[in-house]
């Protein structure tokens, strides 16, 4: 009997844009995705080796023992979910995933300073 390795995707509980965001991807039920709050969470930052301020500033992704950020985690994330598995077929194209890239970044960037208050330091 194999194990399934879960895909663990660090995302901020506390935003209520990306609260929203996962909240339509937990709806799917993938039995194969741990989804989890990076809020306060030290067990987060040990198992990717980011820290807070890290883990805040982008969508981060663990599969296996390879961790993916930003854009790259979000194509993994709908790579894994039969329903958004066509964004993940548009998205990776290497001009489209540049611009994507480019545009995660800005928005991730003022959701970051929004939510920064809740840092600690």
């Amino acid at each position: 009997m194999q194990l399934i390795d879960l895909m663990k995707v660090y995302f901020n509980n506390s935003c209520k844009i990306c609260k929203a965001e996962i909240d339509l991807y937990k709806k799917e039920k993938i039995q194969d995705i741990d989804w989890i709050d990076i809020t306060d969470n030290t067990l987060a930052t040990k198992e990717t080796s980011k820290n807070d301020k890290e883990l805040l500033r982008r969508l981060h992704v663990k599969d296996g023992e390879k961790v993916l950020e930003g854009a790259e985690a979000f194509l993994l994330v709908w790579k894994k979910i039969p329903k958004y598995k066509f964004l993940y077929n548009f998205f990776r194209l290497p001009i489209i995933f540049n611009i994507f890239s480019f545009a995660y970044e800005i928005i991730a960037f003022f959701l970051y300073l929004k939510n920064k208050k809740q840092l600690k330091n």
